[in-house]
């Protein structure tokens, strides 16, 4: 009877040990699945990395180089000929850039106008267009020196290698809600013609007419953000309207984050095969 109760004993101390083993298993697996969690969810990076991968930091064919800098800012080279295009985030944003001969200027707003980055980028050489209201914010240092185009006006600059004719068209609102960020006749779209080539800039606008209008653009940068400019749909449909080669989506962060500029993209190539969506990282830290 004793060697029994010892049998006994012994089984059930087995059974306790293989249990406890098996839950400290079920433990350790539990550990390793919410580690696994926690170190998997930079799948959303991942997923971001892979969407980035058609985002290149420059654009530089056709005898054209398009280098974002931020946002609203970048610099166009082409014949070696450098156009800094709304400079802003100090002059420390543009040492690795090429010395401008032209700066342009959209708007009053600080995405677009910074004074002392002017301040520090102007040289004796370097030629700034500007609307008349941003003329009024330069310092004086500058402001004399500097040329003003209305809408509908064009000038011709001369760079030591060529002629680079530039032409200001409107840029505003057209959304009621939105008429208080940007009012006709305050700041310019540009569009260049230089090195053979037409270069659209919208600058801070809708869909308007004069946009739709446009003929004959090998290359545009159309912004699109909310509340201040337009919506992706919007953008897209006055592209396909206007219909340059190539369509370059900036200035596309508003209150709510970036504006999602695949879709502008699938808008686009759905609507119209033969403009190329060329898609620039003008957000590195998004």
């Amino acid at each position: 009877m004793k060697k029994i109760y010892l049998l006994l004993f012994a089984s059930i101390l087995i059974v306790g040990c293989q249990f406890n083993n098996k839950k400290s298993e079920d433990a350790t697996d539990m550990e390793m699945t919410e580690d696994s969690i926690t170190t998997e969810a930079p799948s959303v990076i991942e997923d971001k990395e892979a969407a980035d991968e058609s985002y290149a930091i420059s654009y530089d064919t056709d005898d054209v180089k398009i280098t974002p800098i931020s946002h609203a800012t970048f610099v166009l080279e082409t014949d070696n000929t450098v156009i800094y295009v709304d400079p802003v985030g100090g002059a420390e944003a543009f040492e690795n850039s090429p010395k401008p001969q032209i700066i342009l200027v959209t708007d009053i707003h600080g995405d677009h106008l910074n004074a002392e980055t002017l301040e520090g980028l102007y040289k004796p050489n370097v030629q700034l267009v500007v609307p008349k209201e941003v003329k009024k914010q330069l310092p004086e240092s500058i402001k004399e020196k500097t040329d003003v185009l209305s809408n509908g006006q064009s000038i011709s600059l001369k760079t030591s290698k060529m002629n680079v004719d530039i032409e200001a068209i409107p840029m505003y609102n057209i959304r009621p809600e939105a008429l208080q960020y940007h009012e006709p006749g305050r700041g310019n779209g540009y569009i260049l013609t230089v090195g053979g080539k037409r270069i659209y800039i919208s600058g801070d606008t809708e869909d308007i007419p004069e946009m739709r209008n446009l003929k004959n653009i090998d290359l545009a940068l159309v912004c699109m953000n909310l509340p201040y400019t337009m919506t992706v749909e919007s953008a897209a449909d006055a592209v396909l309207e206007f219909k340059p080669k190539k369509v370059f989506p900036y200035h596309y962060r508003g209150t709510d984050g970036l504006s999602d500029v695949k879709m502008f993209k699938k808008l686009v190539s759905a609507g119209n095969k033969d403009i190329q969506v060329v898609q620039l990282e003008w957000y590195p830290s998004y």
